[in-house]
């Protein structure tokens, strides 16, 4: 079952490196009801439930699937809290909506569990700067 699961993981990521995502994102799905299921999840499938969720998400990210992507980067936190990349990725999401206070708070959580994590800085300096300009037009 382990290894069943492992070679899931592994296909559903070399899926999303080739660039097919329908397949990717069936086999990330497949692996994610795996580990929820009933019965014991794989060894080591917290880290990579929530790789697998951040990943799934990524894919609704590219087709402008918003809701369904937070939902996912959403459910990778809740997983594994100690994973910064889907507060970024639910950063950025929440930027492009023009949530900005939303996108600084899980920028600055980037920044707190990966200080060296230059996207995130870079990130939250240009949400504030976008915030700021917002508020002087007054929208």
């Amino acid at each position: 079952m382990e290894r069943e699961a492992a070679e899931l993981l592994s296909a559903a990521q070399a899926q999303l490196a080739a660039r097919r995502l329908s397949a990717a994102e069936e086999l990330y799905s497949t692996y994610i009801a795996r580990c929820a299921g009933p019965g014991p999840a794989p060894a080591g499938a917290g880290r990579d439930l929530a790789t697998a969720l951040n990943n799934r998400g990524q894919i609704k990210y590219l087709r402008v699937e918003f809701a369904a992507a937070m939902e996912d980067y959403t459910a990778a936190i809740e997983c594994q809290p100690g994973f910064e990349v889907p507060y970024y990725n639910r950063g950025l999401v929440l930027y492009r909506l023009g949530c900005f206070d939303e996108a600084m708070k899980d920028f600055r959580k980037v920044l707190e569990l990966n200080p060296q994590f230059e996207d995130a800085a870079l990130s939250l300096k240009q949400a504030i700067l976008d915030k700021e300009e917002k508020e002087k037009r007054g929208y």
